[in-house]
């Protein structure tokens, strides 16, 4: 299973909120790439940088920090925030993004969010499956939409979507604890889903549960930014998983 830590900025800063509230912006570092270096320091490959700023503007903002991270460090980046356009898309490529995760593109714009696939290749997109009360929410989880989640991520899985990032919203930022029920039934209903589980991770026992159980990567934040999990954990982890 991929570790994957998240670095979410806000006007250029490491941040963190608590079940996507911009109102408990909490600021851990004021240069995310000295984050990101110290994530591979410690023998991390993959990154997932999400541009807030982008999220509540609808369209991309901090592109820079993903040049400077993609340029400065190895790290495979997974970008997502705000991306709504062709254009967004080409700024994020061009910025060294490997991945880029579209969310409430999926819901609203399918059309659009069908040809990036085309366009790119389903290595290259990834779904953001995230969820309230089973129920599909969008732009920045400020809106909840009607979708229902695993009809949803079913659904773009038969259009080739094959990565699917999915955050219960409830246990984001809550250092409370994955929703393993959620995720185990995700993985029942689907056939060769790349899922990647994220929101809630708060200890390091999490993470071998979340392998077992399928989970192709997990994310994590907050527990690594309160000293939760520790890099060194992390770092063993990898080494031993290869």
């Amino acid at each position: 299973m991929r570790i994957i830590p998240a670095i979410d900025i806000i006007d250029g800063k490491c941040v963190r909120l608590s079940k996507g509230d911009y109102d408990t912006k909490k600021i851990y570092n004021e240069n995310p790439l000295e984050v990101a270096k110290e994530f591979e320091a410690h023998g991390i490959k993959h990154l997932h940088l999400v541009d807030l700023d982008g999220a509540k503007s609808k369209h991309i903002v901090n592109h820079k920090v993903l040049e400077q991270i993609a340029t400065k460090t190895g790290l495979q980046i997974d970008f997502g925030g705000g991306l709504k356009t062709d254009d967004d898309l080409r700024i994020a490529f061009e910025s060294g993004a490997k991945q880029i995760t579209g969310g409430s593109i999926a819901v609203k714009d399918a059309e659009t969010f069908l040809g990036w696939i085309e366009k790119h290749g389903a290595d290259k997109i990834i779904l953001g499956a995230d969820a309230m009360d089973e129920k599909v929410a969008v732009s920045g989880w400020l809106e909840e939409s009607k979708e229902e989640l695993i009809p949803f991520i079913q659904s773009y899985q038969s259009k080739g979507i094959q990565y699917v990032i999915c955050t219960d919203i409830s246990k984001d930022g809550m250092l409370e604890g994955p929703s393993f029920e959620l995720y185990s039934r995700i993985l029942s209903q689907t056939t060769d889903l790349k899922l990647i589980a994220s929101g809630g991770i708060s200890t390091f026992d999490e993470l071998p549960k979340l392998a077992e159980m399928g989970c192709e990567g997990t994310i994590i934040g907050k527990a690594i930014y309160e000293n939760r999990i520790s890099l060194k954990q992390l770092e063993s982890y990898i080494l031993n998983n290869g």
